[in-house]
Formats: structure tokens, C-alpha cells, sequence
């Protein structure tokens, strides 16, 4: 058991028979009253977010998440095709498993595969990849106002913005969690 005193950034918790994973949280003492606890937590099976205020007493079954390394291997149509490295079992997920980290998916790249109860909902592709920009409008020159970006089409197809130096073939490090340029390698 979980009391939402304990809340901390990652932890997962159960609660109405979902499972929830804390992204923020602030404790807060007003003058008047008794604490409680701030939350923003998403629901790791539908992605939704949710902000609500907890009794720091208020306690709640903790959830395990299994992470499991598994390499990407190829698409097939809708199924994209992930192993495990320690059993080398081959193991298909639909698109809607994978979600946003399915725009930064190369083959032969590790993810972690996420379960709850045997059940995948999920997986988390490494932070930062390093990615080929297959497309890319060139830089106008004049056009320097500060933190000038241009769209830029990666390897897996994804689009980030980047800066107006970065061109066609460049190889690129992106963040996953948000999707940003980072640097150009």
C-alpha cells in the first residue's frame, strides 16, 4: 500500500481498478485547513491525464509495471514485430500499443516494453535516437530571427522543427519523450 503522502514522479498506483502513474505532484499546507496532496497523474492504459487533490492519508494499492527489453524488428502492415533479448521470443503489437513512440522506431532499436498483470499497454523507446533528416526545406538566408525553426521530416517519418542551419541528410539526436531537436551528431 501507497498513501498519497508517498506520492513521488514515476510512482504507479491503483485506484478504481485502473492503474495511474504520477507525473506531478506538490504538497501544500494552507494557513487554514489541513495538507493535501496536488496531483497530475495519467492513466498508463489510455494515456488521459488527470488533476485532482488527495488526502496525504488517503491510501491506495501500489501497481508493478513489468519493463522488458525487447528490439524492434521489422513492420508487417498494421503488426510491428518486437523480440525479447533474453528468451528471443517474437512478440507482434498493434499501432495503438506503440503510440507516440511509434514515430521514432528504427529497426534493430531496444525499447522497453511495458506490462501490467501480462497485459502491454505500452513501450518506451530510448530518450534521446539519433536520426537521418530525409527532408528538409534548405535555410533562407536573411531569415535569422531568433529561434527560427523549420520543419524537417526524419527516417521514421516523424516531423520535428529544427534549426534553420540543420539540412537535408543531417544526422539528428531527438528527444522521445517530447518530440524536440536536441543537437545535430
Amino acid at each position: 500500500m501507497i498513501s498519497a503522502g508517498d506520492f513521488r514522479n514515476g510512482v504507479t498506483f491503483e485506484m478504481d481498478g485502473q492503474v495511474f502513474q504520477v507525473i506531478e505532484f506538490q504538497h501544500v499546507k494552507p494557513g487554514k485547513g489541513s495538507a493535501f496532496v496536488r496531483t497530475k497523474y495519467r492513466n498508463v492504459k489510455t494515456g488521459g491525464v488527470v488533476e485532482r487533490s488527495f488526502n496525504p492519508s488517503e491510501k491506495f494499492e501500489r501497481a508493478q509495471l513489468d519493463r522488458a527489453d525487447m528490439t524492434y524488428l521489422y513492420s508487417d502492415g498494421d503488426l510491428y514485430h518486437f523480440m525479447n533479448t533474453e528468451t528471443y521470443e517474437q512478440v507482434p503489437f498493434t499501432a495503438a500499443v506503440l503510440g507516440d513512440a511509434l514515430k521514432f522506431l528504427k529497426e534493430e532499436m531496444v525499447c522497453k516494453v511495458l506490462s501490467y498483470k501480462g497485459q502491454v499497454f505500452g513501450i518506451e523507446p530510448p530518450i534521446f535516437v539519433e536520426l537521418e533528416i530525409t527532408d528538409c526545406e534548405p535555410g533562407v538566408k536573411g531569415d535569422t530571427a531568433q529561434n527560427a525553426t523549420k520543419n524537417a521530416t526524419l527516417e521514421t517519418g516523424a516531423i520535428v522543427k529544427v534549426p534553420l542551419f540543420v539540412n537535408q541528410g543531417d544526422r539528428i539526436r531527438v528527444d522521445t519523450r517530447t518530440g524536440e531537436y536536441m543537437e545535430r551528431v
